[in-house]
């Protein structure tokens, strides 16, 4: 091979070829541009980001379904507390009134009563979950995962019937931790 040859690599460069390393210059008249890939055109104001979700999606709107199923459940077991706080009552009045019958009474009786206010606290907490889906933010994403796995955790103590409230408590928290549902809760908001 010859200096001459246009195709050697360890030939003499031509004289219009910048080397390897040495930055090119622009012809007058054209901006400089930085090193790395060209600029993106600017985004128009109010758009947002192209890629946002418009309508929620269907793993969304189960488990807002879900959550108020859930609310229901809650609102049942706690009328069955309060109606068992009742049941007590008859029941210690039919084997007879001493001090330790009063005293089992006494302490059935507000087992049943925390028990019947804690599934009270839980439906609020499902019905505001619920309400919030369509509006809310990540915040909301995470707290019906929690909440989804204090369903479950709860449902572990109602055992054979609690295997319907696991398996929804298991389903919110895959239909809210799926990407589109991450998606839709950390879109932009006007």
């Amino acid at each position: 091979m010859s200096f001459g040859d246009p195709n050697n690599p360890y030939g003499q460069q031509q004289g219009g070829q910048p080397g390897y390393g040495y930055p090119q210059q622009a012809p007058q008249g054209v901006p400089q541009q930085g090193y790395g890939y060209p600029q993106a055109p600017p985004v128009q104001p109010g758009y947002g980001f192209p890629g946002a979700p418009v309508e929620m999606p269907g793993g969304v709107k189960a488990a807002r379904v879900m959550l108020w199923v859930v609310a229901a459940f809650q609102i049942i077991g706690a009328i069955i507390a309060f109606a068992g706080m009742s049941a007590v009552s008859d029941a210690v009045d039919s084997a007879g009134t001493t001090a330790d019958t009063q005293t089992i009474e006494n302490f059935g009786k507000g087992i049943l009563a925390f028990i019947g206010v804690l599934a009270l606290i839980f439906a609020g907490l499902s019905v505001a979950l619920a309400l919030k889906m369509k509006t809310g933010g990540n915040a909301t994403r995470v707290c019906a995962i929690v909440y989804g796995a204090f369903i479950c955790f709860g449902g572990i103590f109602q055992l054979p019937l609690g295997l319907v409230t696991i398996a929804l408590g298991v389903l919110i928290i895959v239909f809210v931790a799926k990407s589109d549902g991450a998606a839709w809760f950390q879109r932009p908001r006007a």
